[in-house]
């Protein structure tokens, strides 16, 4: 159908490369890590970051940023959230003008409080911009499993363009025009997950898990509402689908560091054994101080912050 760039090697970027070669793209799959891009090309598998899932012929991997983008008619944009800016910035040179892009990271930019549509209309203003979120494990959709996705797009025409590339019977895209509210679910997930994790590792209960589920949806729908997005876009997909999925489940890398902190393990000893990126731990401070900014109260988000960026002991909260 079209030729696809997707830039970000790791677990949701490699999925991502999958769902769109199985709509009959050709995918190139920019990756920073040679060995990622050996193992592609040469193996079939991502075995750094999804090991186990035999990728589908027709994507092709490369560490040049260049060639990945080369001829593309969109850009899926994958990588951790706190690398976009510098991602983005070698990518602005290489794209060609009027080229969509479709950010699939989740998380808050720190220092500048920014959502990923900010960080991006700084560095590719030239850029048509579309967000896809929703709960979608990696694992999942690059087996083909079900999943259905929020896709949020200013462009009511470009979004259903999107949409009919991306989409399929199994991987479901249901289009959205409120950009701001589909991006502080997936934000907010991240943060909450580690929350339900450290109670579940805690031992103190489904009930209490599913407290902080609720209360952590208000608290991202007043932060939403203070931005200017929806209120029913946290009824969807990227809302409470996304909490949902993550909140409830150790396969979420938020949720599995919350229960191992819950188990009295240090935030230190969790990363240190880990190669990927817990958007949560990056995010819980930009929420923080966003919250503040906008005199949003935020006490789930704000405690989180300060157990894992202030040495606060939850249990003394």
């Amino acid at each position: 159908m079209g030729q696809v760039a997707v830039i970000g090697g790791g677990a949701f970027g490699t999925a991502m490369a999958c769902v769109l070669r199985r709509r009959g793209h050709d995918v190139v799959l920019w990756a920073r890590e040679p060995e990622v891009v050996e193992a592609i090309d040469q193996a079939r598998e991502n075995r750094l970051f999804l090991r186990g899932v035999n990728l589908p012929e027709g994507i092709a991997a490369t560490t040049e940023m260049a060639a990945a983008v080369r001829g593309a008619d969109f850009v899926v944009l994958v990588p951790p959230a706190q690398h976009m800016r510098a991602v983005t910035s070698q990518l602005q040179p290489l794209l060609a003008p009027g080229t969509p892009v479709v950010s699939c990271s989740k998380g808050i930019e720190r220092g500048t409080c920014a959502l990923m549509s900010g960080v991006l209309g700084d560095t590719l203003p030239q850029a048509p911009l579309a967000i896809l979120s929703g709960p979608s494990f990696a694992a999942d959709i690059a087996v083909d499993r079900p999943a259905g996705v929020t896709l949020a797009c200013a462009d009511p025409v470009l979004g259903a363009r999107l949409e009919d590339a991306i989409g399929s019977g199994r991987f479901r895209v249901y289009l959205s025009d409120d950009v701001v509210g589909a991006q502080i679910g997936g934000v907010m997930k991240n943060v909450m997950a580690i929350a339900c994790g450290y109670v579940t590792g805690k031992g103190l209960g489904n009930s209490m898990r599913a407290m902080l589920v609720a209360r952590g949806l208000a608290e991202a729908v007043d932060l939403g509402l203070a931005l200017g997005a929806r209120l029913e876009t946290f009824l969807g997909l990227s809302g409470i689908g996304d909490i949902d999925l993550s909140c409830n489940s150790p396969q979420s890398r938020n949720m599995s560091l919350g229960m191992e902190l819950g188990r009295g393990r240090t935030l230190a000893q969790v990363l240190g054994e880990r190669i990927t990126v817990q958007e949560g731990v990056h995010s819980a401070s930009a929420i923080a101080e966003l919250a503040a900014r906008l005199g949003v109260d935020m006490p789930i988000a704000g405690l989180v912050d300060r157990v894992l960026n202030h040495g606060a002991d939850p249990d003394r909260e």
